[in-house]
């Protein structure tokens, strides 16, 4: 019986997020109030509703109640297979997004404004934060980009299973907030400087030619592989459902694109989801 918790702050993509496990078959319930947690599993476990639901448990709830989320939580049923997926961006993307759709923050008023009222969620949600099984930073993404992470990490995982994301990025555009593991291969040479190679993108042959040739970048392949390979059975001993595990260079372009391909194709056959995402390609999950 699987019981997925949607949370986040207002504007982070969680309504989408709901849209997109009712498709699959989920029985979705927006707002729930958090006290009612144990009572929706309990009637999950007597068959009297669908055996997958997805709440959205978010800020609309009462302080005392957010307070209160681990001991509401520990009175689950351990039949019940819960995921907790936290949704966020950053202020500036959040503030855009209700300006843009001019809807009303739930927590503004008289004497709180909008940016107010965002800053000061991220506060309220902490207890949730804290026991989040995946983060996920919609900052960069599109809706569809949401809807294809949310129907294969979230929708498409095996529970028995760790999924992991590999996940490209630039240094000069920021780290993602929502990986677990970060790797800095700016180390390595950079096909940006060889004016033939960088119009293209790590996805293309010409530049996997000129890095599958150097030997540092084999090597640096095998560091993060021999790393992986000792720690990720201990992730998945502690109950981890996902891993997002990013691989970082200058742009983003290059380097990064490449051994984060590299290192997919090494896990794939070993675990069942294994997905790729480049971000500063705008690359959807694959």
């Amino acid at each position: 019986m699987d019981l997925i918790v949607i949370s986040g702050r207002s504007g982070s993509g969680k309504s989408t997020a709901l849209n997109v496990l009712e498709d699959v078959g989920y029985t979705c319930i927006d707002n729930l109030p958090i006290t009612m947690l144990p009572e929706l599993a309990n009637e999950m476990l007597q068959g009297n509703i669908n055996q997958k639901v997805a709440v959205c448990i978010d800020a609309r709830n009462a302080t005392k109640a957010l307070r209160q989320f681990p001991q509401i939580v520990a009175q689950l049923p351990d039949t019940i297979n819960l995921d907790i997926v936290y949704l966020d961006a950053d202020e500036v993307t959040l503030h855009k997004r209700f300006s843009e759709t001019r809807r009303k923050h739930p927590l503004t008023g008289d004497d709180t404004s909008l940016q107010e009222a965002i800053h000061g969620e991220r506060a309220l949600l902490d207890t949730i934060v804290n026991m989040a099984h995946l983060n996920i930073d919609t900052t960069g993404l599109s809706i569809y980009e949401l809807r294809d992470q949310i129907k294969t990490r979230v929708a498409g995982t095996s529970r028995q299973e760790m999924a992991l994301l590999f996940m490209s990025f630039g240094f000069k555009h920021g780290t993602p907030h929502d990986a677990d593991l970060i790797y800095d291969v700016r180390c390595l040479p950079n096909p940006y400087w060889d004016p033939a190679l960088r119009k293209y993108s790590g996805l293309d042959e010409p530049v996997q030619k000129f890095l599958h040739k150097e030997p540092d970048v084999s090597d640096m392949i095998d560091s993060i592989r021999s790393y992986l390979d000792r720690w990720l059975p201990c992730y998945a001993a502690n109950n981890r459902a996902y891993l997002t595990i990013a691989i970082g260079c200058t742009g983003g372009q290059h380097r990064s694109v490449y051994v984060a391909q590299q290192l997919a194709q090494i896990y794939r056959p070993r675990y069942t989801s294994v997905q790729l995402r480049h971000r500063e390609l705008k690359s959807t999950l694959s």
